[in-house]
């Protein structure tokens, strides 16, 4: 019974159309244009370096794309239960049509064929975007993007500071902030302008949303004005070599100035909270970084404190945070548990996070899901994904035990995939 109930209720959820919240699109070239483009996702090339692949097969210099594939499909083959191979094979046949239940040296060529002939076509991407039902993706926009030669209406900009707040020491970030700012930032004042400057620049080419990935021993709050002057410059004169307590002050005080400007603007401020980067030095591009639970949501109260009319969505990578987070959403009217991030998106780990997030929050505060895409291929199979977790949890758990209609059902799960992205990212229109 709840089986037909699920599907019931997944067949009404899959004719919705809404927004996702964060990607990784490049809006010059938001679709794949081959198998290469598909593969190259790093969830394959560091389940398939897991497995016994050497990172020099799959990065060496000088490989075609042609080549790189060959070697990525022949690490599949202990990929199939994972739910990333499950993803592939559904892009595979729904997408492009392809026959078979895996990859390997005798079919891979004619899935690229398949791949090359579909994505060559002119309406490609409107056709990748209807099937997703996906009316705007999010981007991450580095804070110089020019943010020219798209419609912003569909890829929507987001002002990405991870590198302004925790690398202002590298080699021309400073420099990239005062040209794109057009302010002097000689000293804490300009620094403080420039990004203000920024944040005016994004709203008027439609920006929706701030974020940043924050690491696990980063602590928000308001440093003294003349230690955040020392700490800058501290770290322009030493650049990556300053010291750690000082590029710890400069990011604290960047960051806090970027919440003034989201305050300002009336822009959400995304948090993803909890990644350690180069874990793993020795593994594949994009494949070194791992989650770290040894922190607590309780450092970011001061934050959530002191800026009552910015909305936080949050992203956290573990159970025990997923707890955390959905405690402060049901205390903090400005925090929103925002979607099953990298380590957390997996059915397993999302329909246990989401009934946690369905019993304690209230509805109309929780952000269902984001692809965190680099093509918009990626976006029909994990929203599929969640869409099929969602109905299960909305079947057993409401209609089930608590005796919801459907329709009430559906109505809740409407909230998670389609309204509450549009109440907290697109408040006018709400």
């Amino acid at each position: 019974m709840t089986d037909s109930i699920t599907a019931a209720i997944d067949a009404q959820l899959a004719t919705a159309t809404f927004v996702d919240p964060h990607s990784h699109i490049d809006p010059h070239a938001p679709a794949a244009r081959s198998l290469a483009d598909i593969l190259g996702y790093h969830y394959y090339t560091e389940l398939a370096h897991s497995a016994g692949v050497s990172r020099d097969r799959i990065e060496a210099p000088g490989l075609t794309p042609e080549e790189r594939v060959e070697r990525i499909v022949a690490g599949l083959g202990p990929l199939a239960n994972t739910i990333q191979h499950a993803w592939l094979m559904e892009i595979a046949r729904d997408l492009f049509s392809f026959e078979g239940d895996a990859l390997d040296h005798t079919n891979w060529r004619r899935l690229a064929d398949l791949v090359a002939s579909r994505t060559a076509a002119a309406d490609w991407e409107e056709t990748v975007l209807g099937k997703n039902r996906m009316e705007a993706v999010f981007l991450t926009n580095d804070f110089d993007d020019p943010l020219e030669g798209f419609d912003t209406s569909t890829y929507v900009p987001c002002l990405r500071v991870d590198e302004l707040v925790f690398h202002t020491g590298k080699a021309g970030v400073l420099e990239r902030l005062g040209r794109s700012s057009g302010e002097a930032v000689s000293d804490r004042a300009g620094v403080h302008r420039a990004i203000g400057a920024l944040a005016e620049r994004f709203l008027r080419r439609g920006a929706r949303a701030a974020a940043i990935s924050l690491p696990p021993d980063f602590r928000p709050y308001k440093p003294d004005a003349a230690a955040a002057e020392r700490a800058l410059a501290a770290v322009r004169s030493a650049g990556p070599a300053a010291a750690a307590t000082d590029r710890a002050v400069l990011a604290a005080d960047l960051l806090w100035r970027v919440a003034e400007c989201c305050d300002g603007c009336r822009l959400p401020f995304d948090l993803m909270i909890g990644v350690r980067r180069s874990v793993y030095p020795g593994g594949v591009y994009q494949g070194q970084d791992l989650l770290d639970g040894r922190l607590s949501l309780a450092d970011y109260a001061p934050l959530f404190n002191a800026f009552p009319r910015v909305a936080f969505p949050v992203s956290v990578l573990s159970h025990p945070l997923n707890h955390e987070l959905v405690s402060f959403a049901w205390i903090f009217p400005n925090v929103y548990p925002f979607g099953h991030w990298w380590y957390a998106n997996t059915p397993a780990v999302i329909e246990r996070d989401l009934e946690q997030r369905l019993e304690a929050v209230p509805r109309t505060k929780l952000l269902g899901y984001y692809s965190d895409m680099y093509k918009l291929e990626f976006g029909y199979p994990k929203f599929a994904m969640y869409r099929r977790v969602l109905s299960r949890v909305l079947a057993r758990r409401f209609v089930g035990e608590r005796g919801w209609s459907e329709e009430r059902a559906v109505d809740l799960g409407l909230d998670l995939l389609v309204r509450n992205t549009r109440r907290v990212f697109y408040p006018a229109a709400a």
